[in-house]
């Protein structure tokens, strides 16, 4: 289902002139290695190519994970983060930046100044859970980045119980915070559009509202998935930043994104003994060779063996 407001909202990304000079939009990608490959930087780089955009991955740090939990984080000292920025971006034309898990208040400022400097180029943002992480550092972490890149954000991504409790701790009235609440909430920090997750719906279905102060732009309603997840946020974050990127207006790339993260999950595969992870290479799956849905167990894709893999005759 998807309502779309008539005054829809657009992003200059400089997507023309990105397909006239390198045939493939590019996106500054600030995020963490996973090793559980769940998310951040191999979640952005492989959901960004398959909706035909190319990943400028910056790293922000490590994760020390599992397919079941983050157990710590590993933060690069900030110098090393702006280093890898800036080397690329004056290499490559920018179309959007995506900033994910960046795991300390210095490289949040750090990104910060660079979105400053490169003013007109849209900052995507995705707030995760951090109930992993140590209290001191979360409200640390959040202070930061309120203060310092939500005023760069052009939209900002999470689950609605990730941001009504960030952004709306001292919520006294008598419903439930919704959408447009948390958008006016964000938009008093700077932002102007807010793209909120998993609002639950009767009869087992999530709504997901692009929303901005004054009204609800677009939603979504899919069927909830019964299974925990590791990394939807993460795919659904690049995948819309990369469709913005190609020249998409905003309720098209959020309808787009969310398709795409509805059928990566609806295809996810438990690798581990934990959560499942989307998979984002779905369509790569040869005609006929879905998983049957009554199997018990994880998802097996096939291997190499089932693809024609062509003979690399590039001459250097």
């Amino acid at each position: 289902m998807t309502d779309h407001n008539p005054d829809t909202p657009t992003l200059d990304t400089d997507a023309t002139d990105a397909e006239e000079s390198a045939g493939l939009a590019c996106i500054l990608s600030f995020n963490a290695n996973d090793p559980s490959g769940a998310g951040g930087l191999t979640c952005d780089a492989t959901a960004m190519a398959s909706v035909g955009a190319h990943c400028l991955p910056v790293c922000t740090g490590a994760y020390v994970r599992d397919t079941s939990s983050i157990t710590d984080f590993y933060p690069l000292d900030e110098e090393a983060v702006d280093d890898q920025a800036r080397t690329v971006a004056e290499d490559m034309p920018v179309q959007v930046i995506k900033v994910g898990f960046v795991g300390t208040p210095e490289s949040l400022a750090i990104i910060a100044e660079l979105a400053d400097d490169y003013d007109g180029v849209p900052v995507v943002a995705y707030m995760p859970n951090l109930s992993w992480w140590e209290d001191h550092k979360i409200d640390a972490y959040l202070d930061a980045f309120r203060e310092l890149l939500l005023p760069q954000t052009s939209v900002l991504v999470g689950h609605h119980s990730t941001l009504r409790r960030w952004l709306l701790p001292d919520w006294s009235g008598e419903r439930n915070p919704g959408p447009r609440d948390i958008a006016k909430a964000a938009s008093e920090l700077g932002v102007p559009y807010t793209l909120v997750t998993g609002l639950p719906l009767p009869k087992q279905h999530i709504d997901n509202v692009l929303a901005s102060p004054e009204t609800v732009i677009s939603h979504e309603k899919f069927e909830h998935i019964e299974a925990v997840f590791a990394g939807a946020g993460d795919t659904l974050t690049a995948a819309l930043a990369a469709l913005l990127a190609t020249g998409m207006d905003l309720p098209e790339a959020t309808n787009e994104a969310l398709h795409y993260l509805d059928r990566c999950l609806d295809e996810g595969f438990r690798p581990g003994m934990g959560q499942v992870i989307p998979d984002r290479l779905f369509w790569a799956l040869p005609e006929g060779e879905e998983t049957d849905d009554e199997e018990e167990g994880p998802d097996v894709h096939p291997g190499a063996d089932y693809f024609e893999v062509p003979f690399n005759e590039t001459k250097h």
